[in-house]
């Protein structure tokens, strides 16, 4: 059996903002690696109300006692003093937001930590788990990776892997990666606290793609391209921004949809036919069929509900 007195816990830093970077932290607290400190972004207006709000890796910090830390830059002197006076032998970085400069980079005695949810080399950059679902991807995963100057190109220390199910979204996607990504993290921990650090290996240079970053402009639906496109786009953008096409002159968002490999001659937009399992849409290759609509101030609903209260004939405005 191990013995715990055998473990060094590494002082670590821990640096995220969103949802997504939650389980890592929890994990490392439920095991007793205690970060010594959390950065985080600084608290902004949200929400409808727009109200001043932290986030949620901060509200956990807090819960558990820890020392936060919220610059709004990592470029000046005294953040990276504030840091070296932790005397971080790591600094774990999880969707933190802001781009951490060589003099921070340099820091801690194992360097930094990137949880990064997908299999880099694919995808790297501010959107890896949409564009992953949009590309029609079967795979995606988690990679820890020894952080450096450039845009998630250092070596990988660990890595996990999950399969993206047919009718995943951008949101359950989520998620799961940042399970995946929490497990990975305590796995790397846990054996650099047994002195067996992981051994990083260089990514490949072969199968390199970047995820930009999600854009409101592209959530609009364009009919002529092909219906699974639109498809993957409606899965990826949920919850976020959703894609969204004008019917009778509303801006109406589209939450679920699936494609059919039916051949058709309509106008790209036409709708070729409504009923209970949901609203026919031509598009410039097959039908996409239109099940979960929201009107503007609305509530989401089912393509039937939303037939009761009005139809829908003709082509649909672009």
């Amino acid at each position: 059996m191990e013995n715990p007195a055998s473990k060094q816990h590494p002082r670590i830093v821990y640096a995220g903002t969103p949802d997504f970077a939650v389980p890592g932290l929890e994990r490392l607290l439920t095991h007793g690696f205690r970060p010594e400190a959390v950065l985080t972004q600084p608290d902004r207006p949200s929400g409808r109300g727009r109200r001043v709000q932290s986030s949620p890796v901060k509200q956990v910090a807090e819960r558990a006692n820890i020392p936060v830390y919220q610059p709004a830059s990592l470029k000046e002197p005294e953040i990276a003093a504030q840091i070296t006076a932790l005397q971080a032998d790591l600094l774990i970085v999880a969707a933190y937001g802001l781009i951490l400069p060589p003099a921070i980079l340099a820091l801690p005695r194992y360097g930094c930590w990137n949880i990064h949810a997908s299999l880099l080399p694919r995808w790297r950059g501010a959107a890896p788990i949409q564009r992953a679902i949009e590309a029609g991807d079967s795979e995606t995963g988690v990679c820890i990776m020894q952080m450096d100057e450039g845009l998630d190109t250092g070596p990988v220390l660990h890595r996990s892997k999950i399969p993206i199910d047919r009718e995943e979204t951008g949101g359950t996607l989520h998620d799961k990666l940042a399970d995946t990504g929490a497990e990975a993290l305590l796995f790397c921990i846990e054996a650099l606290a047994r002195g067996a650090p992981p051994k990083p290996v260089r990514q490949a240079a072969q199968g390199v793609s970047y995820a930009r970053k999600l854009l409101k402009a592209e959530a609009q639906i364009d009919w002529g391209q092909s219906a699974q496109t639109l498809e993957r786009r409606v899965r990826a953008f949920n919850p976020w921004p959703v894609t969204w096409c004008n019917i009778n002159g509303e801006r109406t968002r589209i939450w679920r949809a699936a494609h059919k490999p039916q051949a058709h001659e309509s106008r790209p937009g036409t709708v070729l036919g409504t009923g209970k399992a949901g609203i026919d849409i031509a598009t410039g290759e097959g039908v996409l069929r239109l099940l979960e609509l929201q009107r503007p101030g609305g509530r989401r609903m089912v393509a039937e509900k939303y037939l009761n209260a009005r139809s829908i004939s003709g082509c649909l405005d672009n």
